[in-house]
């Protein structure tokens, strides 16, 4: 039984699934639109939703929190100054997950995750 078990493992070891996250979260604000499984977007967004909220939240502490999960500067830099003022009003919900259909090489369900405007 699963009772209590959050999040999905992907069939991937542990330190390649939290790569990957790292990097789509760090392409998800630089581009600020992805294109994934469903399966992965619904996972990468709570992680970037937690970007935003350290953004939005500021000082120096936060920027270093950001620091450790992002792994480019320039996006920490463009989330505290760009993205953080955007969303100042905003509680929660900074992204949309819209579905695609089935991929065609093997048929798995596509989603796009984007920001919101």
């Amino acid at each position: 039984m699963r009772h209590k078990i959050s999040g999905r493992k992907l069939d991937r070891p542990t330190g390649h699934r939290i790569a990957m996250f790292r990097n789509m979260v760090t392409d998800l604000l630089d581009h600020e639109k992805l294109i994934t499984t469903e399966a992965k977007a619904k996972e990468v967004r709570g992680m970037a939703e937690k970007m935003i909220t350290l953004g939005k939240a500021g000082g120096l502490h936060s920027y270093r929190q950001a620091l450790t999960f992002l792994y480019d500067k320039k996006v920490a830099d463009k989330l505290f100054t760009e993205l953080a003022p955007r969303y100042a009003e905003r509680h929660g919900g900074y992204t949309r997950i819209i579905k695609l259909g089935p991929r065609l090489g093997d048929g798995a369900s596509m989603a796009k995750l984007e920001l919101v405007q």
